[in-house]
């Protein structure tokens, strides 16, 4: 069955492929994706490896059973993988040559900013893109939410909840170092929901004299210890720990978290928001659309034009900030 052509385009096979750095959610993004295409006749090619992928011509027909059971599932089942030659002209029209070959009509790609700069190349050769948002660090500013963001602050909870045990037996200081290179949602949302005693993030200036002040006047009030969110965008968390043993006199350990936060099965948050925006960017491909990104805003799932999507300032929550600093003291 062929698929009505709505806006000069007739989508009758459409690819999909994810990019960038794996966010839990991503397969239930997959699985929505091919699920909503077939469902309006519509044909699926998944890409393994992303744009390296792409390039390679790896790509294979989809179809209902090949994202049977992976909702739950953490990572990606079509891969992710850099790919410098892909950020060569050369690179990316042999990307758009391939998706020729293989009778493509639009491609979904799922990841971060990085990934949407590739998908807007590739409409300026031709290609209906639309890009789905798939990256723990929640630094899309076009978007409420990234899928993955939901996941990982959740482990992140985790993780801290344990070193707040072991951090009040031994009446330490605990700094924890999240991802988070350029964006600081990570941080200071795990810091509000963990009861940390400071948030520290790329997007505002701290003292690291004014931190130990607030861990000593905290001691004098009775606290057995401190725990301290660090993204890593500021970075040095063990450096930081030993300046904050030797000012305060109390033991105090950094632990970076590292991949272990990409990792694991998605919350039900992530996987409702990944199936929307699947679901949403097929219908988009549909008519007859290119160059778009799919977000969500004021709780609606909407599409928005790649370019000015990206060229959106990154708006840290300035009010959230002050919220954090309140409820520490």
């Amino acid at each position: 069955m062929s698929q009505v052509a709505i806006g000069g385009i007739k989508m009758r096979k459409i690819a999909v492929l994810t990019s960038g750095g794996d966010a839990p959610g991503m397969n239930a993004a997959i699985r929505a994706v091919v699920r909503s295409a077939i469902d309006k006749g519509i044909e699926v090619m998944g890409v393994q490896r992303g744009y390296a992928g792409l390039i390679n011509g790896e790509l294979a027909p989809m179809n209902r059973n090949s994202v049977s059971d992976i909702v739950h599932r953490g990572g990606t089942i079509l891969k992710t993988a850099r790919c410098p030659e892909f950020k060569t002209e050369e690179g990316r029209q042999k990307a758009a040559n391939v998706l020729r070959v293989f009778g493509v009509d639009g491609l979904v790609v799922i990841g971060g900013d990085g990934s949407f700069t590739g998908a807007r190349l590739l409409s300026k050769l031709g290609v209906s893109t639309v890009g789905i948002p798939g990256t723990i660090d929640n630094d899309l500013s076009y978007t409420e939410y990234t899928i993955g963001f939901d996941t990982s602050l959740n482990t992140v909870l985790d993780a801290i909840n344990k070193l707040r045990d072991t951090s009040s037996s031994h009446e330490r200081v605990s700094i924890v170092e999240v991802m988070g290179r350029h964006c600081g949602d990570l941080a200071l949302y795990a810091g509000i929901a963990g009861g940390a005693e400071d948030v520290i993030v790329p997007e505002i200036e701290f003292d690291k004299d004014e931190l130990c002040k607030t861990i000593l006047e905290g001691k004098l009030k009775g606290k057995t210890h401190s725990l301290i969110l660090l993204a890593e965008g500021v970075g040095g968390a063990s450096k930081l720990a030993k300046y904050v043993e030797e000012m305060t006199g109390i033991e105090t350990r950094a632990t970076i978290l590292g991949h272990i936060q990409r990792g694991g099965s998605p919350s039900g948050f992530d996987r409702i928001l990944a199936s929307k925006m699947g679901v949403k960017a097929v219908d988009v491909l549909m008519e007859g659309k290119s160059a778009r990104v799919i977000g969500i805003e004021s709780g609606k799932i909407m599409d928005q034009d790649i370019d000015e999507a990206l060229s959106i300032p990154r708006r840290f929550d300035e009010e959230l900030y002050e919220i954090s600093k309140v409820l520490a003291h």
